[in-house]
């Protein structure tokens, strides 16, 4: 069984779209799971009317943030394979079936992603060549290459990398992060979804960051490095 989640806030230009892109894809017994952070758009209203009993919606009763409305949707998934979903991309279409063949094999799977921009048109470049192309997990800490939108993780992942801890400032960064500790990770070079950028996405990847270099380069490793550091101790009691 597949679960697909997705958090969503403010997301109805595009939300539609996105999940028409994914539906075609999953079977009778899959499910997307959306997580809802308090839209004050039509977001709810549109979810709401694409009639398909795979979609199941749960809408937060206060406000969680960016990571902690991906772990509401999180904690609601029942599958053995979860793929991350941003609100606003569109998948390919061979993209389930891609990831699929390579979680029969690792535990998980990062994907190459095409960036777009409103209209999908495509900026020429793809996510990768922002970054570096290392699986260690010392050049990641510094830059890292997991971009939720493009990873899949099995069961034995979500249930350890659960709860998310709270000073994270990415659920990908953290869940990435572990499993190279933890897990068969496997970066795959194909280009599975169109990454949509535009003025409005709730997350900011390869876009200049407002953080300080200060918190950049120290604070939020220092936090990653804690928190592995701490669960890894709470594993061994």
């Amino acid at each position: 069984m597949i679960s697909v989640c997705i958090a969503t806030f403010n997301g109805q230009q595009f939300i539609k779209e996105q999940i028409e892109s994914i539906l075609p894809q999953l079977g009778i017994d899959d499910e997307i799971v959306l997580s809802d952070d308090g839209s004050t758009d039509s977001t709810v209203e549109i979810i709401n009317s694409i009639a398909d009993h795979r979609i199941h919606l749960y809408i937060n009763s206060k406000r969680h943030g960016f990571v902690g409305n991906f772990e509401n949707g999180l904690r609601n998934c029942k599958g053995d394979y979860i793929f991350l979903c941003d609100q606003d991309d569109v998948w390919n279409s061979n993209k389930v079936e891609t990831v699929l063949r390579y979680l029969n094999k690792y535990d998980l799977v990062v994907h190459d992603a095409d960036i777009v921009n409103e209209e999908l048109q495509s900026s020429g470049k793809n996510y990768y060549s922002t970054l570096h192309h290392s699986e260690k997990f010392t050049v990641n800490l510094y830059k890292t290459r997991f971009l939720g939108c493009c990873m899949a993780f099995n069961r034995k992942v979500l249930d350890e990398i659960m709860p998310i801890p709270k000073n994270i400032t990415g659920h990908d960064y953290w869940i990435g992060m572990y499993s190279l500790l933890h897990f068969n990770v496997y970066f795959s070079p194909e280009i599975l979804i169109k990454y949509r950028r535009h003025g409005n996405n709730a997350s900011t990847s390869s876009e200049k960051s407002s953080n300080t270099l200060f918190y950049k380069l120290i604070t939020k490793r220092a936090f990653l490095l804690y928190n592995l550091f701490t669960r890894f101790l709470s594993k061994g009691k």
